[in-house]
């Protein structure tokens, strides 16, 4: 059931260090990303030699949040390992939400599946999990109560993201697709929606959860062709939101078929730090009845799939 008054705070008055403090005490690890992300990736690179050959693992950074007592998380990217700056480049990027497991399980088994198919064609860059500590508690912001997923801009005050900026920028070559991989969850209107509310100071909002898969775009970059195409792969794999009663998804107008589009720039989004001609956000709902786990990430494997399939056909035409 959805919160009408969170927990911590007053209402109508913004968190100050004591409740944002208040807060980062009531969080706890619920699951390694030690043993679900950064085993997992070295086990692929070390048991498949084909992998091995076609990508190298990069540690690209590191979070410090020892003064909190919460340690020091690695940061990890697969990239191409024959990189060639001449061809475009394809930007995956997952657990920038880190509750959103989907989103870093289906960038791994992206990895795994299906990273050398396509190396050697294109530049491949993935980033599994841009949020570790998030993906450890199971939560939307990191320990700061910073949503890394409205600060890609510059002199960001989130760690996350910033890091994430520094090491796709001094890449070379031209980034020419950007897939960022999300989850809508019940849990948005239970408890990070409050939360947000309550932080700020401000009323609640609260949009009807979408049963399904759907995507986000850019509206300064729609490629509406692209994102027909990416809905079409994944309604093979599980079904898609329809619109509710006013013709949108949270709130935002359905310009196609689970399609929906934000400045993705302007609100400080992952997808929109890069100048990507094809960018979408996917947003798998897993707390449907109709989909279970496997589903989830396949959606998103799917997604990453298609999109590159078709600037091959951009590419090759």
């Amino acid at each position: 059931m959805t919160r009408t008054h969170y927990p911590i705070g007053t209402p109508g008055q913004p968190w100050g260090a004591a409740e944002k403090a208040q807060w980062l005490a009531a969080q706890n690890k619920k699951r390694s990303y030690q043993d679900e992300v950064v085993a997992p990736l070295r086990a692929y690179l070390s048991h498949n030699p084909a992998l091995a050959q076609a990508a190298e693992q990069l540690e690209y950074g590191q979070l410090d949040y020892s003064d909190r007592g919460l340690g020091k998380y690695p940061l990890f990217a697969v990239r191409s390992r024959n990189w060639q700056a001449g061809l475009p480049v394809v930007l995956v990027t997952g657990g920038v939400h880190g509750y959103e497991t989907s989103g870093v399980q289906g960038a791994l088994q992206f990895i795994a599946e299906h990273f050398t198919r396509y190396s050697g064609e294109l530049n491949l860059l993935v980033l599994p999990c841009i949020s570790p500590w998030a993906y450890e508690t199971i939560n939307r912001w990191n320990p700061d109560a910073i949503d890394p997923n409205r600060f890609f801009v510059a002199a960001s005050p989130s760690q996350e993201a910033a890091a994430a900026m520094r090491f796709v920028k001094d890449q070379p070559g031209n980034i020419i697709v950007h897939i960022d991989l999300h989850e809508t969850t019940d849990s948005d209107n239970d408890e990070f929606g409050p939360a947000k509310a309550a932080r700020d100071g401000i009323a609640p909002e609260w949009n009807e959860t979408p049963d399904g898969f759907y995507l986000c775009g850019d509206a300064q970059r729609p490629e509406p062709d692209f994102q027909r195409a990416l809905i079409e792969a994944v309604s093979q794999v599980t079904h898609i939101a329809p619109a509710d009663d006013k013709g949108c998804i949270i709130g935002s107008p359905v310009h196609q078929e689970g399609v929906i589009y934000y400045e993705q720039k302007a609100l400080g989004l992952c997808g929109g730090m890069t100048d990507a001609e094809f960018t979408s956000t996917t947003e798998v709902y897993p707390d449907s009845p109709k989909i279970s786990p496997t589903q989830c990430n396949l959606a998103q494997v799917t997604t990453i799939c298609a999109a590159i399939d078709y600037v091959r056909g951009c590419l090759a035409g």
